[in-house]
């Protein structure tokens, strides 16, 4: 195996010892502990031997899957939402009802499962018991109901692909969405004055901003100087928002109060960014974790990705770690999505200006869905462009029509990993050996 090879499956491998680390339902299981006929999450007991539970997001399933292989039969009841074609467990879950709803995009299953789980809220609050919500990333989409009747799910769907192709951070994007409705920005939450309610949460925010996965169903809103008016003015989109949406948004009461409930984060970008470190050291090479590049718009990361190489030359072998989400504004109709937008845009770039020494850079997402594709994302050097002209393809019109998963398809550099179970955000890396 050649040097440039040999670097494509040690990227690869680093990303799995990542995706490995980041597993929800061992991150779930070790959270809870039967101990003499009582319930522990972590390092608080429940009121209750047996709580009720809602788990939503990508990681659903895995965080129901532990609940149950630690503590199997005294669960209340539970209500699990996944993504529709997500992988079902291996055995029933006992006393769980398993759910689906929409992602990215609101639908009729989002709506159906809403309404089962304030149904069981209602009985849990009544019954003054402990409910313990299992929160992830794509929760938003899965579990929705508008504040005011007037808005459709059409509505809620247009708003969304609007809020999504925006190129606003995910930050803007739930200021928006918590205005319109009624589970996010602590909405499941309200429903609970009279239970013990607990949170645990597998992230795919930024460390600190907890209340932005899934929208912060169970959370208080931070207090701040922008609100969702100032998100639709910033990106122009009061011409392009539903006319029930934008009343909705409008008429938006400040911060509503919810009564404090402890929540615990699980799994974070941190920690899968420290897994590639370990993992990449592990294999000779010198890690360098950069937290600042996260969150920037596509082309101001990926200057920034490769403005990392010119840095780094005295050393031998090293590997460039960075995490987060891109903003990535969508331009054509194809299929891509951050990941392989972000790698493709390097491989134009490694094109232009040739490195020394060989250097591989791979980004992918942990949830193992890029965007509108199937892919987790994509791996690259700098005779990729080079490769695909042979082929007679442009990289440069692939990136004009948002086409990053097709380019890479055809050179069979896509990284397939199917949903994976979990969610906490994106894991880039560049590989430079001189």
């Amino acid at each position: 195996m050649d040097t440039r090879a040999a670097l494509h499956s040690l990227a690869r491998s680093i990303f799995t010892s990542a995706l490995k680390a980041a597993d929800a339902r061992a991150a779930t299981r070790k959270a809870i502990k039967l101990k003499n006929g009582e319930l522990f999450v972590l390092d608080r007991k429940l009121t209750a031997p047996r709580p009720y539970m809602v788990s939503i997001g990508k990681a659903s399933l895995s965080m129901a899957m532990g609940i149950d292989d630690a503590v199997s039969g005294h669960v209340a009841q539970g209500i699990v939402v996944s993504p529709e074609g997500a992988v079902q467990p291996e055995a029933s879950l006992k006393n769980w009802q398993l759910r689906t709803g929409g992602h990215p995009l609101p639908n009729q299953n989002s709506l159906d499962s809403a309404r089962a789980i304030f149904g069981l809220l209602s009985r849990a609050n009544a019954e003054r018991a402990s409910i313990v919500f299992l929160i992830s990333g794509g929760g938003s989409a899965m579990v929705e109901w508008p504040v005011d009747e007037r808005i459709s799910l059409e509505d809620l769907r247009t708003t969304n692909q609007i809020l999504v192709t925006s190129g606003a951070s995910i930050f803007e994007i739930n200021l928006v969405r918590r205005a319109f409705s009624a589970v996010k920005g602590g909405g499941l939450a309200r429903a609970l004055p009279d239970a013990d309610v607990i949170t645990l949460i597998v992230s795919d925010t930024n460390q600190g901003d907890e209340v932005s996965v899934a929208s912060g169903p169970t959370l208080t809103p931070p207090l701040g100087t922008l609100d969702a008016m100032d998100v639709v003015s910033r990106y122009h989109l009061q011409q392009r928002l539903p006319e029930s949406v934008m009343n909705a948004i409008t008429l938006s009461p400040a911060t509503q109060s919810i009564k404090p409930s402890p929540y615990y984060v699980l799994l974070q970008n941190q920690t899968a960014l420290e897994a590639a470190s370990e993992e990449a050291r592990r294999r000779s090479f010198v890690p360098f974790i950069d937290y600042e590049i996260n969150e920037q718009p596509i082309q101001e990361g990926c200057e920034l990705l490769l403005g990392q190489l010119s840095r780094k030359t005295n050393r031998e072998s090293v590997c460039l770690i960075s995490g987060g989400e891109f903003s990535c504004k969508v331009r054509g109709d194809g299929k891509g999505g951050r990941n392989l937008e972000t790698v493709l845009r390097s491989a134009i770039e490694l094109d232009r200006n040739p490195p020394s020494g060989e250097v591989v850079v791979l980004s992918c997402g942990t949830d193992g869905i890029d965007g509108n594709s199937p892919a987790a994302g994509a791996v690259a050097d700098q005779t990729t462009v080079a490769r695909a002209r042979g082929l007679g393809m442009d990289a440069a019109e692939y990136l004009a029509r948002s086409d990053s998963y097709s380019f890479f398809e055809k050179l069979g550099d896509v990284i397939m990993t199917g949903p994976t179970g979990t969610n906490v955000r994106d894991v880039r890396l560049i590989l430079k050996q001189n």
